[in-house]
């Protein structure tokens, strides 16, 4: 009886070891799903074919900043941006609204797409088809904007480029940041390196 007793306590033994180890790997699986699942949610909710990393900015943000100018004047805008899915890159949509001052409301829209740049995290604009029906960006020297976009770990940035008929240029930065609730934007346009405008927001998602 006695042998048959140690085999039970070994096989036991064994067991339960075999338990753990899988009780360990259980346990990382579910780490890395925690750590996955916003932008996995967020890729199924829109069908992403895009990174994970990218599809955590999708969705609608709202608010409002004051644009600062390079004299010191400061104006009120209303903003809001749309970041949606489109292949494996991104379509992006911000319009803002400003009251001028014969009481008007002014509103500019623009809407972009972006697709995968072939270069890491760079993503070039494809903003017209050219002759084989390949979006393609726009041409600076023929006063059309240049734009492209980079993805920084919890930022995205769009950069865009104009070229006046004089050669003088215009550099136009809108970088968001992943934050609680929403976004941080923080705009900035240069004119010949020399500041022009600035503003700063926290754009909740809606």
């Amino acid at each position: 009886m006695e042998p048959n007793v140690q085999v039970a306590a070994i096989d036991d033994a064994s067991l339960t070891r075999r338990r753990m180890v899988l009780a360990g790997l259980v346990a990382m699986c579910v780490a890395c799903l925690l750590l996955l699942a916003p932008g996995q949610a967020l890729a199924q909710k829109y069908g992403a074919k895009a990174a994970p990393e990218l599809v955590r900015f999708f969705g609608t943000y709202t608010g409002s900043a004051q644009v600062t100018r390079a004299n010191g004047e400061v104006e009120d805008r209303d903003m809001q941006v749309e970041i949606r899915e489109a292949g494996e890159g991104f379509w992006v949509k911000w319009t803002t609204k400003r009251m001028k001052a014969d009481g008007q409301v002014s509103a500019k829209s623009y809407d972009i797409f972006f697709e995968p740049g072939g270069r890491g995290d760079l993503y070039s604009a494809a903003m017209r088809q050219n002759v084989f029906g390949h979006a393609v960006p726009l041409d600076p020297l023929k006063g059309e904007p240049y734009v492209w976009a980079r993805l920084d770990k919890d930022t995205l940035t769009v950069f865009s480029l104009f070229i006046d008929a004089n050669g003088d240029y215009e550099m136009q930065q809108y970088d968001r940041t992943l934050v609680e609730g929403g976004i941080d934007l923080h705009f900035s346009s240069h004119r010949n390196g020399f500041p022009r405008l600035e503003a700063r927001s926290f754009l909740a998602r809606d």
